[in-house]
């Protein structure tokens, strides 16, 4: 799974209700766009290349998945939505509302429509002072400079001051109440890609499960009846380490912890697969590592249909799941729901993604972070 673009947009506006206007946009982009992860300061600063009413500016990063090209689009058509005109004239001018695309990563683009990082950035104090509220361990690719040494090198003396905070929309969801949090899901489901999308956009540790490397998975779906118990405890022995390990390192430099899966789902797998006396061992070994495992401070089971789950284990490949019968998914489904109810003691929370597609879909991504923020309400 890859991870995220640390995208820096610059927001500015010096027509009509100004603070509104920021506003507004932030929360736009934060719906449509990315992830709005950090927030600069607003300044106030005089308007640069052009006489005019003094503008209200800040910086943010966000979160995303997607393009630079795509990211312009969007940003545009928020512009656009805000009540921009742009006009054929050549210079400066006023606007109710302007977003730059400053920074991709530490990419280098020079293309007909978009230049990053962003070609006057250095020249601008209104856009390096809202950056350095940001705290980014960044680094021009170009200027080979950060942002503190552009700012110290920058020709503007224009005063640049203070107006107020402005607040993050990802504040309000405070999952660093937690130690430890549990996402899980059935094949497919899209556990990891969330768990790991969670862990960036709100400074976690990720604790992901290392199926990938076990010997006999793939032996497993050619011949389940001969290599379902030696999957099974070979499964539990590597989730007992794994979590046992990572739950005993406290990371200081992370808020709290996530994993795309609690290690129960060992006893609704096995229940599935293993022939009645293999399980009542398995069952046995188990119960013995159970009592002994720090449970999570909120389990959250991401519920996807059986149609869906074949779509996306179609999509991401892996030869050896491919012929795995909805019938099988439906099991797990049904394993995982009877467990729930039988918890009486687990934070337990319940999202049905069924329609929902997180990664392409801002607005799903934010659904779940809803979801989630009602949980702890």
């Amino acid at each position: 799974m890859k991870s995220q673009h640390q995208v820096i947009l610059a927001i500015g506006s010096n027509q009509g209700n100004r603070l509104e206007n920021i506003e507004r946009c932030l929360q736009l982009i934060h719906q449509e766009v990315g992830t709005v992860i950090k927030v600069s300061k607003l300044y106030e600063t005089p308007s640069w290349g052009f006489d005019s009413s003094a503008f209200y500016n800040c910086a943010l990063v966000i979160h995303t998945f997607s393009s630079a090209n795509k990211i312009l689009s969007q940003v545009l058509k928020i512009e656009k939505r805000l009540g921009r005109i742009r006009r054929e004239e050549l210079g400066y001018q006023s606007r109710i509302i302007d977003i730059d695309l400053i920074t991709f990563d530490s990419a280098i683009i020079n293309s007909e429509k978009l230049q990053i990082p962003h070609p006057l950035m250095q020249n601008r104090k209104f856009v390096l002072l809202p950056i350095q509220d940001l705290n980014l361990d960044w680094k021009h690719p170009v200027l080979k400079k950060t942002i503190s040494e552009l700012l110290e090198a920058s020709p503007d003396l224009s005063v640049c001051e203070v107006v107020q905070d402005l607040e993050n929309p990802l504040q309000s969801i405070a999952l660093e109440q937690f130690n430890y949090v549990a996402f899980e899901g059935n094949i497919g489901a899209g556990k990891t890609t969330l768990a790991m999308k969670i862990a960036e956009d709100f400074n976690a540790k990720t604790v992901l499960e290392r199926f990938a490397d076990n010997p006999f998975l793939p032996k497993f779906y050619k011949d389940q009846n001969r290599y379902a118990f030696p999957l099974e405890m070979s499964f539990l022995a590597d989730r007992y380490q794994q979590l046992s390990d990572d739950l005993s390192q406290f990371d200081l430099f992370k808020d709290f912890l996530v994993a795309d899966y609690h290690i129960f789902k060992s006893l609704i797998f096995a229940k599935i697969t293993l022939a009645e006396d293999e399980y009542r061992l398995y069952r046995n070994l188990f119960d013995i590592i159970y009592r002994e495992m720090p449970k999570p401070d909120l389990y959250i089971y991401l519920y996807q249909n059986s149609e869906r789950l074949l779509q996306n284990i179609k999509k991401r490949g892996r030869s050896y799941e491919q012929k795995i019968p909805a019938e099988y998914l439906d099991k797990i489904n049904n394993g995982y729901l009877d467990y729930i109810k039988s918890q009486t003691e687990l934070n337990v929370l319940i999202i049905d993604v069924s329609n929902r597609d997180f990664v392409k879909n801002q607005e799903d991504y934010l659904y779940v972070l809803n979801e989630i923020q009602q949980k702890i309400r």
